[in-house]
């Protein structure tokens, strides 16, 4: 390796350029941005206001944060529903006067003032909600004129009874204590604003009504279609934001015992404000009320540390306005430009120097010298079938594969000429073993681990592992599983091929070349789904060793094929037999005289090999060229190899013509025959083999005579 190629090793090995992309694909990675806004926001102003972090100074801001944030997570919940309330500023006010009016002019109890409150701010949100959500009035307007008409209301009674709450002698420690009162030093608006977020933040998210609200704000049309009742959702959103404005204005009727002409005032500037520049998205159907507490405490602390540092009105509506301005233009530009972001920087291919190979060229001397065996095979449902990625027969002869259109397919035997829909389950069903009981077991593109019983039920064994705790991406989930065997005791060994992709991203993942394929056993006796290996380049094909002690797994884009150890002195772990291959490894099964067949699903070529060394010409490939013009593995030719026990080569078939199976996936030996499957092939292909065991099969080697 020359030292240019040592420096590209280092810099593209070594530097994870990937967890730029795998971070951005988190829905956390939206809170980042408020996230960081908030803690320079604190550390600005604690560091220029003398006495910012003082207890006094820290327990009367978080009274008015504590009011404030139930304020902005009622507008929130409007907010995901896809609609706004301009009116929360009215509404604040006017619970609050009903509130110390209540108590104070009327001298009712405290629980009667509380629901004077509640019941003016629900009513609010209820003819709000109405107007919306019933008569599909347009939610700007609707709420800019309660806005006025509350406002205009409030001045009013203001005018006319804020002398008589004045000089009211009413009293109550219950009321004292709910305005400045604490339980273990922390305010009760604190606690409510706390209780409230949890409530919310679980009904958002684990809840029927909330999982509404969400699909409603992404798009009413699709949730129409989808069977929700989305009036009755963007009424009870506003009627939520109406009860939180309301309960925002008792607890500060409680603080202040009484209400006066700026009670509210721009209220609903700050609360929308703060909504936004938490990441609440103003399209709704994305954001969350962690995102509105963050805001409020952004919005809140700029707000009064602007006016304890002396900066008049002016000023603190400039930037609030300058705030909401910003806020609405990230999220806009965010939303519209992150797939162009995460297209940029999620390839991040790595280098890779492969090994000198043998010849495949016919004629040759090598081991792996093709020719045109399979280039005349007997054909099974030619034209019927699309992508028999791999094909499997049973104790009758029958024959199944799977299609791209997730269904497997039995043949019949003796002529295979009839067929039918064995099962339908969705996906893409590829690799394929029969368990001791006759179960058909399916590694199923994307979905998992599924198992067919004989009289067709069909049934998810696993769909996930443990996540790992290094690993930024959820790599619980099963992306890519894709070949699997079963051992002696049952369990079933399986291939995940990628972590980072599905099954329809395999030429970005042979492009990127990173090493995220694994090893996964499940065991039926526990349900349960392991790691055994991981860190392998495409990790594919396995089978049991005909001992039952070992299996085969095939590593594709590296072109070697391993050995792990399930028994004795070297149990649970892996050796590698074959390496340096010319072609792609796919699918292996046993063969009847002890060794076993492997399929080649396409071939090396020195250009990609070349490329391979090259990764920043890779990353620079899938940016700036169509995907039909990219550089990956040659898929169009290969062949079916046979080695033994050890590793050693004993011979090769292919297809030269091109005409049968230019590509192979799979392939069974069954009594005489070698049955070839391709995941781009329109058929399934029969080849007689001179001198094979006619009465052997796959269920025989298995699991021995029928019981």
């Amino acid at each position: 390796m020359s030292f240019r190629e040592r420096l590209q090793a280092w810099r593209y090995n070594l530097i994870p350029d990937h967890l730029v992309g795998e971070i951005l694909t988190k829905r956390w990675t939206d809170n980042a941005i408020p996230f960081l806004v908030l803690v320079a926001t604190v550390a600005a102003f604690g560091t220029s206001i003398p006495g910012f972090f003082k207890p006094f100074s820290l327990q009367e801001s978080t009274r008015q944060l504590g009011e404030f944030s139930i304020v902005v997570t009622g507008l929130t919940v409007v907010m995901l529903g896809g609609g706004i309330d301009l009116s929360v500023g009215s509404i604040f006010a006017l619970a609050t006067f009903a509130a110390v009016s209540g108590f104070f002019i009327f001298e009712l109890p405290v629980w009667a003032a509380f629901l004077m409150a509640i019941g003016t701010g629900i009513a609010f949100g209820a003819l709000n909600g109405y107007l919306i959500g019933f008569r599909r009035l347009r939610a700007f307007l609707t709420t800019l004129v309660t806005f006025i008409i509350g406002r205009a209301v409030f001045d009013i009674l203001v005018v006319n009874y804020g002398a008589a709450i004045q000089t009211s002698s009413a009293s109550s420690d219950v009321w004292d204590f709910i305005g400045d009162g604490s339980i273990y030093r922390i305010s009760i608006p604190v606690l409510t604003a706390l209780a409230l977020a949890i409530i919310t933040h679980i009904a958002l998210t684990r809840s029927r009504p909330g999982w509404h609200v969400l699909a409603v704000g992404g798009s009413r049309r699709s949730a129409h279609n989808a069977g929700i009742k989305v009036k009755q959702t963007v009424f009870m959103t506003y009627v939520y934001s109406g009860f939180c404005a309301s309960l925002a204005g008792f607890l500060i009727a409680c603080r202040l015992s009484g209400a006066g002409p700026g009670t509210g005032l721009n209220m609903e500037i700050l609360a929308l404000t703060a909504a936004v520049v938490g990441g609440n998205s103003l399209g709704g159907g994305r954001g969350s009320v962690v995102k509105g507490l963050m805001g409020a405490i952004i919005v809140l602390v700029m707000n009064n540390g602007l006016i304890r540092l002396g900066y008049g009105t002016g000023t603190n509506q400039m930037v609030i306005g300058l705030m909401l301005a910003i806020a609405v233009i990230i999220d806009i530009r965010w939303l519209k430009n992150r797939h162009k972001v995460l297209n940029e920087v999620y390839v991040a291919p790595v280098y890779l120097k492969m090994g000198e190979t043998q010849s495949a060229v016919p004629g040759s001397a090598s081991p792996y010298a093709l020719n045109n065996a399979i280039s005349k095979t007997d054909y099974i449902g030619l034209g019927a079938l699309e992508g028999p990625e791999d094909v499997i027969l049973d104790r009758d002869d029958h024959l199944y594969c799977g299609t791209r259109h997730g269904e497997i397919i039995r043949y019949f035997a003796p002529d295979y000429s009839r067929s039918e829909v064995f099962a339908h389950i969705g996906g893409f069903p590829l690799g394929l073993a029969f368990d001791r009981d006759g179960n058909l077991i399916s590694c199923v593109g994307a979905m998992g681990l599924y198992s067919i019983s004989p009289d067709r039920e069909v049934k998810r064994l696993s769909a996930e592992t443990r996540r790992s705790w290094t690993s930024v991406q959820d790599d619980a989930r099963l992306r890519d599983p894709n070949d699997l065997d079963i051992a002696p005791d049952g369990r079933i060994y399986f291939t995940d091929s990628t972590k980072r992709y599905d099954a329809h991203d395999w030429a970005l993942d042979s492009i990127e070349n990173r090493a995220t394929g694994r090893l996964l056993v499940y065991d039926p006796k526990t349900g349960e789904t392991k790691t055994l290996l991981d860190g392998y380049r495409y990790m594919n094909g396995v089978c049991m060793a005909h001992d039952g002690k070992s299996l085969f797994f095939a590593e594709s884009w590296a072109c070697r094929v391993h050995r792990y150890w399930l028994e004795g002195p070297k149990a649970g772990t892996a050796e590698c037999v074959i390496k340096d291959m010319p072609g792609y490894p796919d699918n292996i099964n046993r063969a009847s005289d002890g060794t076993y067949w492997m399929a080649w699903l396409g071939m090396r070529t020195p250009s990609f090999d070349l490329s391979l060394r090259h990764p920043g010409f890779r990353k620079r490939m899938t940016r700036r060229l169509p995907q039909d013009d990219w550089l990956f593995p040659n898929i169009n030719t290969g062949g079916v190899v046979k080695f033994d026990e050890t590793g050693r080569i004993i011979g090769t078939l292919g297809d030269l013509t091109g005409q049968s199976h230019p590509m192979v996936t799979s392939m069974r030996e069954h009594k005489g025959h070698l049955f070839i499957g391709g995941i781009l092939n329109n058929r399934v292909g029969r080849l007689r083999l001179e001198g094979a065991d006619e009465g052997w099969t796959g269920p025989l080697s298995y699991w021995g005579e029928r019981a």
